[in-house]
């Protein structure tokens, strides 16, 4: 990883694009914060075909659109910028890439653009540590155990949440709950972390 010149956010990303499919991981799954609380929005996945995550193919035959699309309507169409990005958001849904693996770099790009990141990413072609890497965080952070990394690291810091009021801050969320909720202001918030 190089960081970018202000030293705060990564130049350079590596994804790992060598790895098999996890199961049951962020690998196709985020959450959001909805009127009864964190709600999970799943990508399903066609299963017993390749087991690469670069060869997982996104399955379009069940209505998973239509359910995210609701779902994030109903949690998000009150906060401040969501008209602004709803439509450019569902665009990339609907160009329905063929592989789990190119969604998930359309939506990467999508929300580095929008929030104002500014790096290169680099897909990996073998499932190996770059020489000189401090620590692995492939398997870091996974939905089924308790994530403390941004506590740990003193940055676990709140910010306007639609639902708030009803639930306090709710942390772990997908980067679409940070730019709904504050937009441009996005990047100013990563940044003071």
């Amino acid at each position: 990883m190089t960081l970018s010149p202000d030293r705060v956010i990564p130049s350079v990303v590596r994804l790992e694009a060598a790895e098999n499919y996890q199961k049951q991981s962020y690998r196709n799954r985020c959450y959001i914060a909805g009127a009864n609380g964190v709600e999970m929005l799943q990508v399903p996945v066609v299963h017993g075909e390749g087991r690469g995550i670069a060869e997982i193919r996104v399955d379009y035959k069940t209505p998973w659109m239509l359910r995210t699309e609701r779902a994030v309507d109903a949690a998000y169409h009150t906060s401040a910028y969501y008209d602004h990005y709803r439509e450019d958001l569902f665009a990339v849904l609907e160009r329905r890439p063929e592989r789990l693996f190119d969604l998930n770099l359309s939506l990467i790009r999508f929300f580095l653009g929008k929030t104002g990141i500014a790096c290169t990413l680099q897909p990996t072609v073998e499932y190996a540590l770059p020489s000189g890497a401090p620590d692995d965080w492939r398997e870091r952070i996974h939905p089924k155990r308790p994530d403390t990394v941004l506590r740990d690291l003193g940055l676990d810091r709140p910010y306007f949440q639609v639902f708030s009021a009803k639930y306090g801050f709710l942390p772990n969320l997908s980067i679409m709950d940070l730019l709904f909720n504050e937009g441009p202001d996005s990047i100013l918030y990563l940044k003071r972390l």
